[in-house]
């Protein structure tokens, strides 16, 4: 069993959390370990922060972070060994990547299809599309202002 550097990578992977976002905080904490064990930047026997050591550092009640490690534990993703901590299974690597995959494919078809139902034509998918490609941010955060900045474009009347 590895231990993963106290603080560096652990935290890394979840400092995206946004406590502003419409996403519950639970479901941020439990997408990014998925995101993580999907993209193999968690591997097997990693062992995620003390649920103490997160709540602190993301400034949030110790509850959300023990509910968010509970269900992660329910999902079949993490163990936890009592006094020792909350590790990464074996060989979920590709069930995380491919239920990740299935819900963005899900999400991804929805907002496309609402807005084309908002009247945006293809051209103005691709080009928030690919303006989000390029953005630096994480899931959950704000959008940048050129991505907002969008909203407010002026279509040429036909």
């Amino acid at each position: 069993m590895k231990k993963v550097a106290k603080g560096k990578q652990q935290m890394e992977i979840l400092s995206t959390i946004d406590i502003r976002s419409s996403v519950a905080v639970y479901v941020q904490i439990e997408n990014h370990v998925q995101f993580a064990i999907a993209s193999g930047r968690l591997k097997a026997g990693d062992q995620l922060p003390s649920v103490r050591e997160l709540s602190e550092r993301l400034d949030i009640n110790p509850n959300t972070v023990a509910k968010s490690y509970r269900d992660l534990e329910v999902m079949g993703l993490v163990y936890t060994r009592r006094g020792m901590g909350v590790y990464i299974n074996k060989g979920i690597e590709s069930k995380c990547r491919e239920e990740c995959r299935r819900r963005i494919i899900i999400r991804m078809h929805e907002v496309v299809a609402e807005a084309k139902a908002s009247g945006m034509t293809s051209k103005e998918i691709v080009e928030i599309a690919e303006k989000s490609l390029h953005s630096d941010t994480g899931p959950y955060s704000s959008p940048p202002a050129s991505l907002t900045a969008l909203a407010r474009k002026k279509r040429a009347v036909k």
